[in-house]
């Protein structure tokens, strides 16, 4: 998906001193930053945005800045694909192989780590393969596949595909026959699908927790927040689109993004952030410095002075 642009007001390297310092003061306006009335393309991954936790932080900043967020959700690798092709100002996904690797190719610029939460392995109550018995990821998948149980999995390059696949490279047993289906969508959809076939499906816990009155799946096996194994852990990072890549991109206003999300009022938003009164994610990001922000050797657009 390519995004319509809005007309941006340049305003150099002092706009975007001002437009980070502002998300980190709680007493800024919109009125006072340079951002106003710009639109942020933001990619990201159909966790995010089915639990809801996106229309709380894209309120609360345009709110805050009179700006619009567009976000486009998707899976993981189709979310940084986008960024690849310019289709996006900043990206929030969560596989972090594919994360430094966009990184390391050049394409983002000053990653930071934001929160997280962690998989769960979801499936029917009478559960015929035993995974309440196993404790462990890989002896979970096992299970699943010995006793041919149906397994439905996002297939769809996204975070949570990604993941499956990990733990399917360290298992003993492969996916693969009529008990293993991919729907190649996201999240929300998958959980639905597998709760009509009384199937079993990997899951991040933010997107179960938020629709879980929706279906009879339970969860099987917990992953680190609850005591699990270490494997499900689930970090999500955040990061701008390389200006010196791509010169479309709105690089003051991703940064002003990155800084309102990753600042003690966006990580109080995400704290408290609850559906069916349980936390669905848990803020990681350490204290901005906006050095930290401004890519080595990018020099902003003069704004046709």
């Amino acid at each position: 998906m390519e995004y319509r642009r809005r007309a941006f007001l340049g305003a150099g390297a002092t706009g975007i001193a001002a437009a980070v310092a502002g998300c980190l003061n709680s007493s800024n306006d919109a009125s006072e930053g340079s951002i106003a009335g710009a639109e942020l393309a933001l990619a990201t991954t159909t966790s995010t945005y089915d639990t809801g936790l996106l229309d709380e932080i894209n309120a609360k900043f345009q709110d805050r800045f009179g700006v619009q967020v567009a976000p486009n959700a998707q899976g993981t690798g189709q979310a940084i694909q986008s960024a690849r092709d310019g289709h996006a100002d900043v990206i929030l996904v969560h596989a972090r192989s594919q994360e430094d690797e966009f990184m390391r190719d050049g394409y983002g610029v000053n990653r930071r780590d934001l929160m997280f939460n962690d998989f769960v392995v979801v499936g029917p109550s009478d559960d015929p393969a035993g995974v309440d018995d196993t404790g462990q990821a890989t002896a979970a998948l096992e299970a699943i596949a010995d006793a041919q149980a149906t397994f439905v999995s996002r297939g769809d390059d996204s975070g949570t595909h990604t993941k499956e696949m990990g733990i399917w490279a360290e298992a003993s047993s492969e996916p693969g026959g009529e008990w293993y289906q991919e729907t190649g969508d996201g999240m929300g959809d998958t959980l639905m699908i597998a709760d009509e076939s009384s199937a079993y499906t990997l899951a991040d816990r933010g997107t179960f927790l938020s629709m879980r009155d929706n279906f009879d799946l339970e969860i099987l096996l917990q992953g680190p927040i609850e005591g699990g194994p270490e494997l499900l852990a689930n970090p999500y990072g955040i990061m701008a689109v390389n200006p010196e890549i791509h010169d479309n991109v709105n690089y003051q206003l991703a940064m002003a993004y990155i800084g309102f999300f990753t600042s003690p009022e966006g990580q109080a938003l995400i704290a408290n952030y609850t559906a069916n009164g349980q936390q669905l994610f848990f803020p990681e990001a350490e204290d901005p410095d906006f050095q930290q922000y401004v890519p080595e050797g990018w020099q902003p657009d003069s704004g046709g002075e």
